[in-house]
């Protein structure tokens, strides 16, 4: 039997080296900048989101350094286990289909899962736990051995302590459990309840340190609840949409469509507990994204959990065109993911409508250039209010230019504080503002020069330098870390 995986085994390896190779060539982006921050000053939470991508990329920086190796070491690393895991949970939850090594294949051959695969994200440890859960529920299902509810509530609950949106996880695994008749027995034994004492346990660490700063991430991301523009629904709509097919490659969307619109057909007629399941963890969050596209923007990394579900019910397909597509699906999906791979590595798009370049280039030499300024000026400090510059220019500038932060969401962190009152610095921003001003941190604000992001002399972003003293009353900045 070995012998039979021996090629799909080695094409993840070399995925998987390919993945390492692209992770350590690019430069990282202002969010990756930003996490790495966090890993420096680790704590149980942060303002934007729960502690694991920052765990994750401390982990991978003491393993491999602070270059852009070491900080997306653990992404191409648990996406392979991860597709390991979704194998295993295939062939169990749907035996006579032999879906396991293509269900992997197809999510990995998916942009996103690309993505996830090369970036550290909070939706790394995220889809790694999601999956991990997944399959600890399909040998649960495969077995019956109630042991397996520990290791449930355990991916649970790391998945939480990752990013909120695993709340869809748990609430994907109590559906199942109410509508199932076969699962429905097991919330009268103490396996599933002590499963979630284990989840809880798991994120309670998010849950002290938010109760003591004021629910701050919490706040952020619910807010995003309360935005509300019926106006643009359509246009929402639309480009949720169009962005699940790019994400997905087309035709892959085509397949976790219908392999979700199966699973929920199999679990409404016959109430098997594994397609159950596998409606469980798609229909809700695909309704939800939907309801909540009718009044915001979905982002287009939010439906990520939805495919690991989605590739085992669509494999599950049995009708001879999805059979006959599948091929062609995978093929497709992974030329665009190694296309999008190229791209990054070897820009060929124009500066001005190159998506990748916007993220990655120029950062270097902007950086040489606001250290000139900060020279001349003879200035003090090198202030940013934009968090991700501030944590790009934190890795770029040398290490004996004080690079501060102003933006508010720093104070939520534990990193060491700086008095700036009095003190002449410089500020960079790619907003213009009108001449000299008060208020804020700074008593007085000069505009001084410019510097841009470019590739090739084209501009991707421009940005104002402006000469600024520290207000008597402004609060301490945040002294940012380097490499």
């Amino acid at each position: 039997m070995l012998k039979a995986f021996r090629l799909p085994l080695a094409a993840l390896a070399a995925l998987t080296l390919l993945r390492l190779a692209v992770a350590a060539s690019l430069p990282l982006v202002p969010d990756e900048a930003y996490y790495w921050v966090w890993s420096r000053a680790l704590a149980a939470g942060y303002p934007d989101h729960p502690p694991m991508v920052a765990l994750w990329l401390r982990v991978g920086t003491m393993l491999a350094g602070d270059g852009a190796l070491g900080v997306r070491l653990l992404s191409p690393l648990s996406v392979a286990i991860a597709s390991l895991l979704l194998a295993d949970a295939a062939n169990r939850l749907l035996p006579d289909r032999r879906t396991g090594v293509r269900a992997a294949a197809l999510l990995n051959a998916t942009l996103l899962f690309g993505g996830v695969g090369v970036l550290m994200t909070p939706d790394t440890p995220l889809l790694a736990f999601w999956i991990a859960c997944l399959w600890a529920l399909a040998r649960l299902i495969h077995g019956g051995n109630p042991r397996w509810w520990l290791a449930i509530g355990l991916f649970a609950g790391l998945a939480m302590a990752s990013k909120y949106t695993a709340a869809l996880l748990w609430l994907g695994i109590a559906v199942w459990l109410l509508v199932t008749p076969s699962a429905r027995p097991w919330l009268r034994q103490a396996a599933p309840w002590l499963g979630a004492l284990v989840g809880l346990a798991a994120f309670l660490p998010v849950v002290s340190w938010e109760a003591s700063h004021d629910w701050v991430s919490i706040a952020r991301q619910g807010g995003r609840i309360r935005d509300w523009h019926a106006g643009d629904s359509a246009r929402f709509l639309g480009e949720l949409l169009v962005g699940q097919v790019g994400l997905a490659t087309p035709l892959i969307f085509a397949f976790f469509v219908a392999g979700i619109v199966e699973a929920a057909r199999q679990a409404w007629r016959t109430r098997d507990p594994a397609w159950t399941l596998l409606a469980a963890l798609t229909l809700p969050a695909v309704l939800l994204f939907m309801e909540h596209a009718f009044g915001d923007r979905v982002q287009g990394n939010w439906p990520a959990i939805v495919y690991p579900a989605a590739a085992i019910a669509a494999i599950g397909l049995w009708s001879p065109i999805w059979r006959r597509l599948t091929t062609p699906a995978i093929a497709t999906g992974l030329a665009i993911t190694l296309l999008a791979y190229l791209l990054a590595i070897v820009p060929l798009l124009p500066a001005g409508i190159d998506p990748i370049a916007r993220q990655l280039e120029g950062w270097d030499a902007f950086a040489r250039q606001v250290e000139a300024v900060q020279r001349e000026a003879g200035a003090a400090f090198v202030a940013a209010d934009q968090y991700g510059v501030a944590a790009k220019l934190a890795r770029a500038l040398p290490a004996d230019v004080r690079m501060v932060s102003v933006d508010g969401r720093w104070a939520q962190t534990d990193l060491p504080r700086t008095a700036i009152a009095g003190q002449t610095g410089i500020l960079v921003n790619n907003a213009r503002m009108a001449g000299a001003r008060s208020g804020g941190p700074w008593s007085t604000l000069t505009e001084i020069g410019q510097a841009a992001r470019q590739r090739g002399g084209a501009t991707i972003e421009q940005f104002w330098i402006y000469r600024v003293t520290g207000a008597a009353d402004a609060k301490a900045a945040v002294v940012l870390p380097r490499p």
